[in-house]
This record gives structure tokens, sequence and C-alpha cells, in this order.
């Protein structure tokens, strides 16, 4: 994986076999980028789902998050943090659209109805 190399020194003096698992991309430069959501919801009743992101800068360049997680089960006023994973950095973001979905194809469609929200880059902390 991307940068890889660099945990090397610290699996090495573990003598019995070691398992790493390094989340990268299929695309070079292999890397991903990584963001923690924070979400707080008021729905009245329970929502569980998948929330894909969208983010764009102010050239119009968008990327959409790829996540391989279990459902978020979201509640009144209660705080859910989401690890999500994006294929290139945007420097600087101009929208964040968030979308909601339970995957699946029968039921009526629901709305996750969001009283705050925060984005916040592991990779560069300081933005």
């Amino acid at each position: 994986g991307y940068r890889a190399d660099r945990w090397k020194k610290l699996l090495i003096p573990y003598s019995s076999p070691t398992k790493a698992y390094f989340d990268t991309s299929d695309q070079d430069p292999f890397c991903m980028y990584n963001y923690l959501l924070d979400i707080t919801t008021w729905n009245k009743s329970t929502r569980r789902g998948f929330i894909k992101v969208k983010i764009t800068d102010y050239a119009g360049n968008t990327v959409e998050s790829q996540m391989n997680s279990e459902a978020s089960t979201f509640q009144q006023y209660k705080r859910v943090k989401i690890l999500t994973g994006f294929h290139q950095d945007i420097e600087k973001i101009a929208k964040i659209s968030l979308t909601f979905s339970t995957k699946t194809l029968i039921g009526p469609k629901h709305k996750l109805r969001i009283l705050q929200m925060k984005l916040k880059s592991l990779n560069n902390p300081k933005r």
C-alpha cells in the first residue's frame, strides 16, 4: 500500500506473524484521504443506513466517498462518527453533499434530519 514501508519498522519487532491491513485506492498514487464525519440528528424515530459524502472545491471538482462499512444507527440527539475516505484530496472545500440510503429497494424512502455536522480531515488535521 501507499507508504506501507513506514510501518515496517513497527511491525518487524513482533516475533510471531503479524497481519496489517492498509486501506488503499486501486488507482495511482494508491492513497486514501480519510475524514471523520461527525453527525447529530434530530429524527424522532431511529434510522439505520449509510451516508455517502461528496465534496466539491471552488473550481467545481467533485469527489465521492468510498466506504466499506456497516450501516450506522442514527438516534435523536445522538452523535454518530463515521470514518470515510476519498481517492483525491480537496484542499479548499466549497460544498459538502450528504446522501442517506437504507439500501432497501422496497418501502418508503426516509430522510435524515441533521442537526449538526462536522467533516474533519484526518490526513491534514489543521484544516
